[in-house]
């Protein structure tokens, strides 16, 4: 059994899979960086100085109190529906699925061109290369064959 799960472990795909897990989980924070440090300051400064990280509704209304931030309300314990983090979530999946898709885009593009190369390229070197030397041979056994039926029929009878 442990043979066979090192033989699964070590299989070439999943080894891909693991590092395209890394590199995924690294792309992740790149991405969380970009939308609440780069994208939703400026979009919140538009939209007059939101901050949609602490946008939450709150579900206990027992106290009179009221907390300013999500971080202050989850430390007071209040359940709360932090509806801002989620759309801060939706946007991060936005971005990394957009920016899957111009990878895959731009590597299937990539991946087209390859193809046509490879294909005219195929096609050049079987119209340039000279055919195998038994068709060669034949052909010229063929050459000389019509050659002596033409002579021999254009020789005059003695």
């Amino acid at each position: 059994m442990l043979k066979e799960f090192r033989e699964f472990a070590l299989r070439g795909n999943v080894l891909d899979m693991a590092v395209g897990i890394i590199i995924g989980a690294a792309f992740t924070t790149v991405v969380q960086s970009l939308v609440n440090d780069v994208l939703m300051p400026p979009l919140g400064v538009l939209l007059g100085g939101i901050d949609f990280s602490d946008y939450f509704i709150r579900l206990n209304w027992t106290s009179d109190q009221t907390y300013a931030t999500l971080k202050a309300a989850r430390d007071a314990g209040v359940p709360v529906i932090a509806y801002g983090s989620f759309l801060n979530s939706l946007l991060n999946f936005v971005i990394v699925a957009f920016a899957l898709f111009m990878v895959i885009k731009q590597m299937n593009n990539i991946r087209r061109l390859a193809d046509r190369a490879n294909q005219k390229g195929k096609a050049e070197a079987e119209a340039e290369a000279p055919p195998p030397a038994d068709i060669q041979l034949l052909a010229e056994i063929r050459d000389l064959l019509k050659s002596e039926r033409s002579s021999t029929r254009s020789a005059p009878a003695e």
